[in-house]
């Protein structure tokens, strides 16, 4: 019993008292270490660990599930798990370490394990690996060789083309650790310091640098176009469709026959509009409301029906689902789907009849809902509006359609004052664009903050994808709901919500740990407080990284940020592919058919979930190149700024401008720093001067490179 006192201990944070699902998995693995022969299921483990709300019970049995996918439990009987037989190796993941060495993270064991340069046998940055452990020499490190590469994480890489007479090399972008073999014959047409893509053909055991053929130039290094291509090919997105992929969308027609139109219910009549971005092409919402005779208000979110015209199967299906989203870089969108369909056929533009997905409730004057509908229609958009001209019928009551757009912003707001009551968490980030002149160059920033308009837009898109996941995974009890993607958010990791609680007092800031309504609730009051703050970006940043991220799964978790029991995507079938998936099985549920295979949609729930951080790396990649690209122009100007992060190799420090550059710690000479991890401070060991997150500072623009995205300060009083 003692024993299972101590487990408790572990994994369960004595401030919050709450799990998240990775650390719920480090528990259950640590359990069957000691007791490998025993079988268990979810009940037995909710027990041992203390566990006794149904939710997180119920978090438990979808980790018992997922140990299992990922082999390091066998199911041998429905719902009873047991550890799979261990051996002096684990399985892991390389992350690569600056000085050469690495460490493999591995859910076999409880902390990461160090392997030298010599032992890692060419595995490289993310490779899923076999490690034989060595006996441990101290008590708290764990040291291993590389034994077996079971799957490379990439074998294409992009990268900056270095020619001789008889070979070349490609020198990939980013902590790569080694250049890329290119015999001459395999060069392609690559000049000198071109931008090309290179593939890894092999790597001999005793030789220092792969070997490898170019599979594509993209361009001259600087030019716009080949900067962006590269970027995308840095985190494996395609630039361009596949020529078939191109002529199969031009062969689908953009009249609607009249035998459809009929099928469908046609609320063409209805007032509908929608409310997008300037530059947007793809409109794949649409907003309808009517007032009814009884009082009440029907309000339509209309969504492009995409799954009409991508069928399964076909050469469009399969190209959207490898992409699974469009990646939105600083100067391009490149979309999921081919142009003839996103900005066309499945586009809601004004004044064109339209197929769509449709969410129709009746709701009264208290935004709540009293009826819903879900199905096919057919709608016909009679305006367009940018936020911009929504804000203004908004902010002045005058427009067009003002009567229906301000009764939706008026819904809206209740909306979103039920959403915060129940305990959704506001972080209404500012985002930073950059004017950019025809060849790509930025010419000045600016920040796109959302206002009432955006803010409408969205309620009506969550309330859509809450409804929708509600139907389908809101069952009576005792029966088991079908099959079904949700978009799921673990509740945050204690340690990290207990880490970032110190930080922010020594701002005179705090917030409550004793439950999760309560960190949302004092969460929001947090961000509230710190807007306008010097200190706002970072608290933000670091409330952010607190949080767990976002991911697609048919086992649903809930959505914590958002505070909703049940939550998909619904409403963006142009740009992301789970919402196909949604309307596929919303529609074949609807019309009474039987649950789809689980592991199937799973394994495209973690597809989708990869793809997106991959766009998203990309995206964040594609505004530091433009940040650097900006700040060219601006070296050896002074600038006001705030520390942003602290490491053990430098300070990063934020201008005003949301573009942030680093203070390496070697130009820091007039003492020597330590880094104080736990305080987020660089201290000097002999002045005791402090550098410290949150702290203003005034910096100048030392040099820029743009080949490694990277920009470089001085601290004005500490410049020799």
């Amino acid at each position: 019993m003692a024993k299972k006192k101590k487990k408790k201990r572990y994994f369960k944070n004595k401030k919050t008292g709450t799990f998240n699902k990775k650390k719920l998995k480090n528990a259950i693995l640590s359990i069957l270490y000691e007791e490998p022969a025993k079988t268990v299921n979810y009940k037995q483990i909710s027990t041992w660990i203390g566990i006794k709300d149904s939710e997180t019970r119920k978090l438990v049995h979808i980790v018992l599930q997922e140990l299992e996918e990922d082999e390091y439990l066998n199911q041998v009987s429905r719902g009873k798990f047991k550890l799979k037989a261990k051996t002096g190796s684990v399985s892991g993941v390389v992350e690569l370490q600056p000085q050469g060495f690495a460490y493999v993270n591995s859910e076999e064991v409880d902390r990461p394990i160090l392997i030298s340069q010599r032992n890692l046998k060419h595995a490289m940055e993310g490779d899923k690996v076999r490690v034989h452990l060595y006996a441990r020499r101290k008590k708290h490190d764990l040291e291993g060789e590389v034994t077996e590469i079971i799957e490379r994480k990439k074998t294409v890489f992009v990268g900056t083309v270095q020619t001789s007479k008889n070979f070349a090399f490609l020198v990939p972008t980013g902590k790569v650790g080694f250049d890329i073999f290119i015999p001459g014959e395999k060069l392609l047409g690559a000049k000198n310091g071109q931008k090309a893509i290179a593939e890894i053909l092999e790597w001999p055991t005793h030789a220092r640098s792969p070997f490898g053929q170019i599979k594509e130039v993209l361009g001259n290094t600087g030019d716009n176009d080949a900067e962006m291509h590269a970027i995308l090919a840095e985190f494996e997105l395609p630039h361009h469709f596949p020529q078939n992929v191109d002529k199969a969308a031009e062969k689908i027609m953009l009249e609607i026959p009249q035998e459809e139109i009929q099928k469908r219910r046609d609320v063409r009549g209805i007032t509908t509009f929608t409310i997008d971005p300037a530059d947007a092409k793809d409109f794949d919402d649409a907003l309808s409301v009517q007032q009814l005779k009884n009082g009440n208000w029907e309000v339509g979110i209309h969504i492009a029906d995409v799954t009409h015209y991508v069928t399964p199967n076909s050469i469009i299906e399969e190209e959207a689902k490898n992409r699974a989203t469009s990646v939105y870089l600083v100067d391009r969108v490149v979309p999921m789907l081919p142009e003839r369909l996103s900005n066309g056929v499945c586009s809601l533009r004004p004044n064109e009849d339209k197929l769509c997905f449709s969410a129709i409730f009746e709701m009264n004057e208290k935004a709540e809902v009293l009826n819903e509908w879900f199905g096919k229609t057919v709608i016909h958009s009679n305006r367009r509006f940018t936020y911009e001209e929504a804000q203004e019928i908004i902010e002045t009551g005058e427009g067009d359609l003002k009567n229906e757009v301000l009764k939706l912003d008026e819904l809206s707001k209740k909306l979103r004052d039920k959403r915060f009551k129940k305990g959704s968490i506001a972080f209404d980030r500012i985002e930073i664009k950059f004017k950019i002149d025809e060849k790509g160059k930025p010419l000045s920033v600016y920040f796109k903050e959302a206002k009432d308009s955006n803010k409408l837009i969205e309620e009506f898109m969550l309330l859509a994808n809450k409804q929708v996941a509600e139907k389908i995974g809101k069952v009576k009890q005792k029966k088991s709901p079908k099959t079904f993607v949700y978009r799921i958010h673990d509740k945050p990791d204690p340690d990290k919500l207990v880490s970032f609680n110190t930080f922010i007092h020594r701002f005179g800031y705090g917030i409550q740990l004793s439950t999760p309504n309560a960190v949302s609730s004092s969460l929001n009051n947090l961000l509230n407080n710190v807007k306008g703050k010097k200190e706002q970006n970072v608290v933000e940043t670091l409330a952010i990284r607190a949080m767990a991220k976002a991911e697609y799964s048919t086992r649903n978790i809930g959505h914590y940020g958002l505070a909703f029991e049940y939550y998909t995507h619904f409403t963006s079938p142009i740009r992301r592919y789970p919402d196909m998936m949604v309307h596929r099985l919303l529609e074949r549920y609807l019309a009474g058919g039987r649950s789809v295979n689980e592991q199937k949609f799973e394994d495209l729930c973690r597809h989708s979930s990869d793809m997106e951080t991959k766009a998203a790396n990309a995206e964040r990649a594609s505004i530091k190149y433009k940040q650097v690209e900006f700040m060219q122009d601006h070296v050896g100007k002074i600038y006001p700024g705030v520390i942003s992060g602290i490491t053990d190799w430098g300070i990063y420090v934020e201008l005003e401008t949301k573009i942030e550059g680093m203070v390496p710690i070697r130009e820091l000479d007039d003492d020597f720093y330590i880094f104080d991890e736990r305080n987020y401070a660089l201290v000097g060991r002999h002045k005791h001067k402090k550098y410290q997150l949150g702290d203003e500072v005034t910096v100048k623009i030392w040099r820029t490179n743009l080949e490694r995205k990277q920009l470089d300060f001085l601290l004005v009083e500490n410049e020799r």
